[in-house]
């Protein structure tokens, strides 16, 4: 074997062992140009919100309104409280009433770029319904306990950062546009 030939073959195999050591992205779905910024601050700021709608509420009336950097670190910390969570780095955008949420999904050496659609209207008892409208997961089929994991988790998510509000409210509107989720209820 020539040493050129030697070379060659080094070189092919310590590229397959650099792509072996490394996280391979399948693709998914193009995310929005725009990052939301993830913090504690943002995360105690909605809690903060969600107790001064309450005080504030004028005849039972409250009105919440919850922003993209709120509901995306609200989540971010869900997630990185779950040590087994496949689901990494969420992005929530807040438009044309639709909850848009972009992230990373890992497994092993492939991650994906993930995109779901979900929609938020309210039910007949002033609960929050969460229908999930499209699920890209890049070139891969969804698979068919993903769409009702992922319901389950958006749904808790959500409810979680109302919960304090939870608790003897009624529901009764959901706008969802420019960046802000407006929430409009009554307390029983």
């Amino acid at each position: 074997m020539t040493t050129h030939t030697r070379h060659l073959l080094a070189a092919i195999f310590l590229l397959i062992l650099a792509t072996l050591a490394c996280t391979i992205n399948v693709g998914g779905p193009e995310l929005p140009p725009e990052r939301i910024p993830v913090s504690n601050e943002a995360v105690e700021s909605l809690q903060q919100e969600i107790a001064q709608a309450l005080l504030e509420a004028v005849d039972g009336q409250v009105t919440l309104k919850i922003n993209e950097t709120q509901l995306t670190s609200y989540l971010a910390q869900k997630l990185a409280a779950d040590p087994e969570a496949i689901f990494q780095e969420p992005q929530v955008y807040l438009r044309d009433q639709q909850i848009q949420i972009y992230g990373l999904v890992r497994s092993g050496n492939l991650e994906a770029t993930i995109g779901i659609i979900v929609t938020a209207t309210v039910s007949p008892e002033g609960k929050p319904v969460l229908e999930i409208v499209s699920v890209d997961f890049g070139p891969f089929p969804v698979p068919d306990g993903l769409r009702a994991a992922l319901t389950t988790m958006i749904t808790e998510a959500y409810t979680g950062s109302l919960g304090p509000v939870a608790t003897g409210f009624r529901l009764e509107s959901i706008d969802i546009r420019d960046g802000v989720m407006t929430l409009t209820g009554r307390i029983k």
